[in-house]
C-alpha cells in the first residue's frame, strides 16, 4: 500500500473516498460539518435518516455526490468519546479497508483530524490509523492462481489528510513507525500461514538468514550436530520423530552500547505440531502450521527493530522443529536430558513446546540478558480461559510484567496476567525425573509456565501463551483470516518504552 501525509480540507480532496470519525452523541466534529455544509447537508441527513448513532463498529457509506468533486463518503463509529482508545481508531480504520475492498475502491483519503482521541498526540494517532490500514489490508494468496479465484483487493493508496503544516512532520513520523511495525507483523503473518509441506526448520532458518541479510542482524544456525554437541536432549528428543532436521536460530541486532546487556526474545518454533505419539484429533489439526508462531514474532519483532534503529541491544532464540509420530518418536514414560542438567519425564508428547523452549531458555543465559520474554503458542487451556482475545502473560518478575501489560493495552495486543504461585509447581513433580513435562488439566496455562520456570530460576522472566490470539479463524478488522502476527506489536511497544 502507497501511503501519503497530505495538508489540506476534506472538501479540497480529490481522493476516491473520504473517511471520517464521529463518536456517540457527539456525531459532528468540526471537520465533518463543514464538509456536510460543503455537501448540502447530506451527511447529517443520512444519519438522521438511517439512525447512525455513531456506536463503535457502525459505518455509514454514501456514493458520490454533485459538488464535491465526486468522492465516496463512509463514516466510521468510535463509540462513546470519553471510552475512545487508539484501538478504536486502529479498528475502524480495519473496518473502512474491509468494507472498500468489497467496493472495488482503489484510494482512501483518511481525515485524521476527525479521529480525535484525548491525549493523543498527532504522530501516535497517525502511527495507529496507519497500522490499522496496512494490518486490514494484509492477504495471503501466493498459492491462488491468477485469474482462477480471483479475491477482492484492497485500496491501493493511502492518504492522511492532516489540517496544518506544523503536523505533517509528525504524522510523517508516526506512518514511518507504523510501516516498520506492520511489515514485521506482517512477516510474521506470512511465516505462520505458510503450509506445512513447505515449512520446515530448515526453511525456516533460511527465512530468518533471508530477513538478517537485508534487516543487517546477525545471524547464526546451529544444526543437528551442533545441538547434539550442546546437549539440547530436550529439544533434540522433540524432533527425533521427523525426518526433518531441527534448527536453532540466533539472531543478534546491535543498537545499544557494544556492552549493553541484551533484551532476550525467545520464540517456539514448532513448524508443525501432529502431537507425536499422542497424536492430536484429526479436525482442526491443518491449523497446527501455525505451531511457530511465537519464533515467528520473534523474527518479525527483530526486522522492526533494526528497521527502526531502536536504541537497544536483542538477541532472539527460535527453537525449529517438528512434531510427528513415528519409529522413532519419543513415546510417554522416556524421560529427557535437557541442557540444564534437569532430567524430564515425558508424560504426553504434545507438550513438546515446554520441552523445546526449556533449551532455548537455558541458552539464551550466555548472552546475560537483561531480561527475557518468551512466546509460545504452548496451551489449549489458555484458550479455555482468555478465549482468542488476550494473551496470558505470567513471569518471575512483577516489574517485566507491569511493563508488557502496559504495552499490551497501548498496541492493542491486550494481555491478562494469571498467577504462578509454587503451589502450582508442585503438579509437575516426577516420582522418576526431576520434573515431568505436564501438570494434568488443572491450571493447564500455568503449570506449563511452572515448567518454564524450572529453567529462568536466575533471570528476570515473563512468559507469553499466544494459543488463542496468534491464529484468526473467521476473519475480524485489522486480522484477515490466519495468522495475525501477535506479539510483534507489543513487543516493539514495550522495547520502545524503555527506550
Amino acid at each position: 500500500m502507497e501511503i501519503s501525509v497530505k495538508v489540506g480540507r476534506p472538501q479540497n480532496q480529490k481522493s476516491g473516498c473520504l473517511l471520517f470519525a464521529a463518536c456517540a452523541g457527539r456525531r459532528h466534529s468540526t471537520l465533518l460539518q463543514e464538509y456536510d455544509a460543503a455537501s448540502n447537508g447530506r451527511i447529517g441527513q443520512a444519519i438522521k435518516r438511517q439512525q447512525f448513532t455513531g456506536k463503535s463498529g457502525e459505518l455509514l457509506q454514501l456514493p458520490p455526490a454533485e459538488g464535491v468533486r465526486g468522492v465516496r463518503i463512509v463514516v466510521v463509529g468510535l463509540g462513546a468519546e470519553k471510552t475512545v482508545s487508539g484501538e478504536h481508531l486502529r479498528q475502524a480504520v480495519g473496518r473502512a479497508i474491509d468494507q472498500l475492498t468489497l467496493l472495488h475502491e482503489e484510494s482512501l483519503t483518511v481525515v485524521a483530524g476527525s479521529f480525535a482521541v484525548r491525549n493523543l498526540p498527532m504522530e501516535q494517532r497517525a502511527e495507529i490509523l496507519t497500522e490499522g490500514a496496512l494490518l486490514a489490508a494484509y492477504r495471503f494468496d501466493r498459492y491462488r492462481t491468477p485469474g482462477k479465484t480471483p479475491a477482492p483487493v484492497p485500496p491501493r493508496r493511502l492518504q492522511l489528510l492532516v489540517p496544518s503544516a506544523g503536523e505533517r512532520k509528525a504524522a510523517e513520523a508516526g506512518v514511518a513507525a507504523a510501516q516498520a511495525v506492520s511489515h514485521g507483523a506482517m512477516l510474521a503473518r506470512d511465516l505462520v500461514n505458510e503450509p506445512g509441506n513447505v515449512k520446515s526448520p530448515v526453511w525456516l532458518a533460511g527465512q530468518a538468514e533471508t530477513m538478517a541479510r537485508a534487516a543487517g542482524i546477525e545471524c547464526t544456525i546451529l544444526g543437528q550436530a551442533e545441538l547434539e554437541q550442546e546437549k539440547m536432549g530436550a529439544m533434540l528428543g522433540v524432533a527425533q520423530g521427523s525426518e526433518r532436521e531441527p534448527r536453532l536460530i540466533i539472531l543478534r541486532y546491535q543498537g545499544g552500547g557494544a556492552n549493553a546487556r541484551p533484551v532476550a526474545l525467545v520464540g517456539k518454533g514448532v513448524v508443525f505440531d501432529a502431537g507425536g505419539i499422542s497424536l492430536k484429533p484429526a479436525a482442526g489439526m491443518e491449523e497446527m502450521k501455525m505451531d511457530m508462531a511465537g519464533g515467528a514474532a520473534v523474527i518479525g519483532a527483530l526486522q522492526a527493530a533494526a528497521t527502526m534503529r531502536l536504541p537497544c541491544n536483542l538477541v532472539g532464540i527460535i527453537p525449529a522443529v517438528e512434531n510427528m509420530p513415528s519409529g522413532t518418536a519419543i513415546r510417554p514414560g522416556d524421560i529427557l536430558t535437557a541442557q540444564s542438567g534437569k532430567t524430564i519425564e515425558v508424560q504426553n508428547t504434545d507438550a513438546e513446546g515446554r520441552l523445546i523452549l526449556a533449551d532455548a531458555l537455558n541458552y539464551v543465559r550466555r548472552y546475560k540478558p537483561q531480561v527475557v520474554i518468551d512466546l509460545a503458542t504452548l496451551t489449549g487451556a489458555c484458550i479455555v480461559a482468555l478465549g482468542h482475545h488476550a494473551t496470558a502473560v505470567l513471569g518471575n518478575d512483577q516489574r517485566l510484567v507491569n511493563e508488557l501489560l502496559k504495552a499490551g493495552e497501548a498496541s492493542g495486543e491486550r494481555l491478562w496476567q494469571l498467577p504462578l504461585w509454587e503451589e502450582y509447581a508442585a503438579q509437575i513433580d516426577s516420582k522418576v525425573a526431576d520434573i515431568k513435562n505436564t501438570g494434568g488439566r488443572e491450571a493447564g496455562t500455568i503449570t506449563a509456565a511452572a515448567f518454564l520456570g524450572k529453567f529462568t530460576e536466575d533471570l528476570r522472566w515473563a512468559h507469553l501463551d499466544i494459543a488463542g490470539t496468534a491464529w484468526e479463524e473467521k476473519g475480524r478488522p485489522c486480522y484477515p483470516f490466519g495468522g495475525t502476527g501477535v506479539g510483534v506489536r507489543l513487543l516493539l511497544r514495550y522495547l520502545r518504552d524503555r527506550g
